[in-house]
This record gives structure tokens, C-alpha cells and sequence, in this order.
């Protein structure tokens, strides 16, 4: 007999959600926010269990080569993001540089960057509270050399309070001679997802029609006349759910879902990592820092990404950092779901040797020293970032995706950045509505939507995102808010474990929610 979540609320269908990473995630806090019978499946201990994410992708700016389309897209699904999870934010722009070895040059980036800026302005003119990303007529501004020489003169400041004071660090230790110029501060923030799986975790436990099932691996889904059965095995052995609506939330796994439900979908999976590096000399809260270059070559992108506590995190879009021989495969006619080569998948689910992660580390350390020279005496900071993101179709270059839609009942969220994941949310309610398993929603302001995940105080979720870190073997300092505050200020937050005495009334309810 299959189970039923009770009916509790006004909306008799309910919508069973397998995978609980951003995507899945942020759909069952839409849907359970507005008392919507929610099932959320995730074969992990935890949800948004992935590698921590470090960037918002506010207007694509990382991305010379994507659509001005996606861009505009990436835009508004971030601005978007950044009203529900506004705790979640690490607030410090962005500087892009092109190097003087990159065959492009920083005026190809300007139409885009006046196109972005102008649909920021208009965005904030329709609603004021879009204005997330700080003043629109402020969304970046170029720094010319002699700008750059002016500031290197200058101070460091230990809490940045404008655009100049965030790029004195640029200015004192990036060597310029490798540089085209105008260098281009833009208002792309951080993202945490430590801290986005901390406030899911916490907003679900307290939404009574949701209930989240966490190291429960979905074995079968099973399409009937009353929508789908879902069988898994977990803590309590084999179950069977009944629900009305399926969404395969899987991340870089959605192709095994589709191969179960019977559907074919064209995809890729790519694999990626990212890793960690301590740097305590500088004493500089800095921005985050893209230096353009061609990728897959050994001149690709190098891009640092910083947290508290000295802490870096660090990109080389080469083979040898970042990207992997084998990393990039397609799905087949024979099933939906890419297979990635064995090292790859061992990587993802076991843990890497110490001595690869240690050169991997060295070596995006060295790709990011070219230009910071005295970033050469950072040192191997940790655990690295890695897995696997899915690309819907068969462009590489795609980033603004949000979901697909099948005949009976099933929808596949295929979102390759976290700020798509509400667009995601959306769409399934749309879906859901149109299909009269749920009662029309009058349009209402975001912050009214989400009444429950905004009622979280900050602090509250801090802690719970340290636990977290500690426990998926991150340093904690991952986890902390960078909102231009010394690295110094923090750094005391993360010497040993956290206090979690304040977050201890809310064990109960995670106790619950994750059955």
C-alpha cells in the first residue's frame, strides 16, 4: 500500500520532488509555502549537498561567450534569488580582467555591460525592491590604469565602503603590467549554498504540509491513472509513495529518472572542481577577481573567489585545475543519462587522494599567482569543491536554463546555475495550476510568498550552515557572510567548532522533516 502525506491543507494534490539539491530545494519551498502537499526525496544525508557554490551569476559576467539573451535572463532570475534568500548573499563585487595574453579585449564587453545595466534600471523601476544588486546607474564601473596607480598609493581599508576602496587590494597587489585596461567592477555578488541548504533545512522543518526524506534512494517511479508510484529504499526499508505530480530534481542524476519514468532527453554532464586555498597575508578584504583567458587551454580563465578567514576559493578553466580529460560526455540514444568515466564518478562519491588534491590546489594557486604574484605563498586550504552540473541540449555554452515538461504529470528541473532554481519553481506551479491539481494563487509580492523561509533570522542560519560545513568537511569559514567585514573581524567565528545552543530548539523539527 502506498503511503499518502496527510491532507492537511486546502490543496488536495500532492507533488513528490526526487532530488533535493538547489532546484529541488527551492521547488518544495515554493509549493510548501503555499500549503501544497510536498514530498522531497534526496539519496544524501542533507539537502543542497553539492559542492559550495560562490557565485550568484547576476548578468553572466564570468561568461564572454553565452547569449546577451542568457545574460538579460540570469539577470532577473538572480535579482529574483537574491528577495528570497536574502541571507545567503556574500555582498562584494566583482573585478574582470582581461590579460594581455587573451587575444580579446575589454571594450568587446561593454555593450553587454550597458545592456545589463539598463535592464537593472528598469527592473528596479517596476519594483524598487528588485534593487538588490546596489544602485543601478552603479552596476559597474571601469577602472582605467592611471585610476589603478592613484589607488595603489591609497590605504587598505579593513571594511570596504565604495567601489574604489574594494579595488585598492587590486591595485597594490595584481601585477598590471599583464593587464588590459579598463579593468570592470560589476555588482556580481557571492552565493552560499552552505548557507541556502541551512535555510531550506530550517523553513521546510517548520512547513507542516512538506516532508523531506533524506539517504533515500528512489528505485522505480511508475506512472498510473492516479499519477505516479514512487518506490525507494532508505532508513525504513522499502516504501512506496503515491503522488499526484513527479519532479526529477536530480541535478547531474536526471537522466536516470527519465530512464525509469521512460522518457528520452537530450543532455550533458559536466565534471568540474574548484579548490581551496588559504592566504592570510594580505590582510585585505577583496573582491572577487575573473581574469579572462581561452578555455581548455593553459591560458584559461583564472577566477578568486574570496570568504572569511583568509580563504580563497579558486577556478583555472584548464585540464589540469578545473576541467577534466572525459569531463564533459553526452547522453545516448540508449539512455538518457551521460556516463562519466569511472575516476570521475569515484571522485564525486569517495575521496580524492591527498597527494592529486594537493597538486590540483598548487596548481590553480600557481594559474592564479601569474597575476597576484604574492598569492604564491597561499597554502592548500581544504577539502575541494567538485561534482558534476547537467546541461540541457547539446550547447556547452548554455547557463540559463529552468525545466522541461513531460505528458503525465512529470517535469525535469534542469537548471545549470542556482539563481534559475525559483525560475524552476515557477514553472512547475504554473504547470500545476494549469492542470487544476492546485488552486489558483493570487499574484502577490516575493517576500509575501515566502513568508516562512524569510522569517529565519540570519544568525540562525549561520549556525546551522557551520554545522553543515563541518560536517561535509569544509572549513567553516565557507560558511560566514562576507559582507565586506575584515577577514580578521570573522576569523574568530571559525578557530573550532560553533556554539549551537541557539539552533538547538530547531533539532526537533529537522527531526522531523528529515524522516
Amino acid at each position: 500500500m502506498a503511503n499518502h502525506i496527510a491532507d492537511n491543507t486546502s490543496h488536495l494534490a500532492t507533488v513528490g520532488i526526487i532530488g533535493a539539491g538547489v532546484a529541488g530545494s527551492t521547488i518544495a519551498l515554493r509549493l510548501a509555502e503555499l500549503g501544497i502537499k510536498t514530498l522531497l526525496i534526496e539519496r544524501g544525508d542533507g539537502l543542497v549537498n553539492g559542492p559550495p557554490m560562490c557565485h550568484l551569476h547576476a548578468g553572466g559576467n564570468l561568461y564572454r561567450e553565452i547569449s546577451d539573451q542568457q545574460c538579460l535572463k540570469l539577470l532577473k532570475q538572480s535579482i529574483e534569488t537574491l528577495r528570497i534568500y536574502p541571507h545567503c548573499v556574500n555582498q562584494r563585487p566583482t573585478v574582470i580582467a582581461v590579460p594581455t595574453q587573451d587575444p580579446g579585449d575589454p571594450s568587446d564587453l561593454m555593450p553587454r555591460l550597458h545592456l545589463l545595466r539598463d535592464e537593472y534600471q528598469r527592473i528596479v523601476a517596476a519594483d524598487p525592491l528588485n534593487q538588490v544588486l546596489g544602485q543601478p546607474e552603479n552596476y559597474f564601473t571601469l577602472y582605467q590604469r592611471e585610476d589603478l596607480d592613484r589607488l595603489a598609493l591609497c590605504p587598505t581599508p579593513v571594511q570596504p565602503s565604495s567601489n574604489d576602496d574594494w579595488m585598492i587590494p587590486i591595485a597594490k597587489q595584481v601585477d598590471l603590467d599583464k593587464l588590459k585596461f579598463p579593468l570592470v567592477l560589476v555588482q556580481e555578488y557571492g552565493l552560499s549554498s552552505l548557507r541556502i541548504a541551512a535555510t531550506a533545512s530550517l523553513a521546510l522543518a517548520q512547513l507542516e504540509c512538506a516532508q523531506v526524506l533524506t539517504n533515500t534512494q528512489v528505485t522505480q517511479v511508475t506512472p498510473n491513472q492516479d499519477g505516479w508510484l514512487i518506490e525507494s529504499q532508505g532508513k525504513q526499508g522499502v516504501q512506496q509513495y503515491q503522488v499526484d505530480y513527479l519532479v526529477n530534481a536530480c541535478g547531474f542524476r536526471t537522466g536516470s529518472v527519465d530512464d525509469m519514468a521512460k522518457f528520452s532527453r537530450q543532455r550533458m554532464v559536466e565534471f568540474k572542481a574548484a579548490y581551496i586555498a588559504r592566504w592570510p597575508e594580505p590582510n585585505a578584504v577583496w573582491p572577487e577577481v575573473i581574469f579572462h583567458g581561452q578555455r581548455g587551454t593553459p591560458k584559461g580563465m583564472a577566477q578568486l573567489t574570496p570568504y572569511c578567514d583568509g580563504h580563497f576559493q579558486l577556478h583555472g578553466m584548464t585540464k589540469d585545475i578545473t576541467l577534466f580529460n572525459g569531463g564533459l560526455v553526452h547522453s545516448s540514444t540508449a539512455s538518457s543519462q551521460p556516463k562519466l568515466p569511472d575516476a570521475l564518478v569515484n571522485k564525486i562519491i569517495h575521496q580524492w587522494p591527498m597527494d592529486v588534491l594537493k597538486q590540483r590546489t598548487e596548481q590553480a594557486v600557481d594559474h592564479v599567482s601569474q597575476f597576484v604574484p604574492s598569492f604564491a605563498s597561499a597554502e592548500f586550504g581544504g577539502k575541494p569543491l567538485y561534482g558534476a552540473q547537467q546541461i540541457p541540449g547539446d550547447d556547452a555554452d548554455l547557463r540559463a536554463a529552468a525545466v522541461s515538461f513531460e505528458p503525465h504529470h512529470y517535469a525535469r528541473a534542469e537548471i545549470v546555475k542556482a539563481s534559475s532554481a525559483l525560475t524552476a519553481a515557477d514553472q512547475i506551479l504554473a504547470k500545476l495550476t494549469e492542470l487544476d491539481l492546485v488552486s489558483p494563487c493570487d499574484a502577490a509580492p516575493r517576500e509575501a510568498q515566502f513568508t516562512t523561509t524569510l522569517g529565519l533570522a540570519p544568525k540562525q542560519i549561520t549556525q546551522l550552515a557551520m554545522e553543515l560545513a563541518i560536517a561535509r568537511q569544509y572549513p567553516p569559514a565557507l560558511a560566514l557572510p562576507y559582507h565586506a567585514a575584515s577577514s580578521r573581524d570573522q576569523a574568530a567565528n571559525t578557530s573550532g567548532k560553533p556554539s549551537y545552543s541557539s539552533i538547538h530548539a530547531e533539532k526537533s523539527d529537522l527531526t522531523r522533516v528529515f524522516a
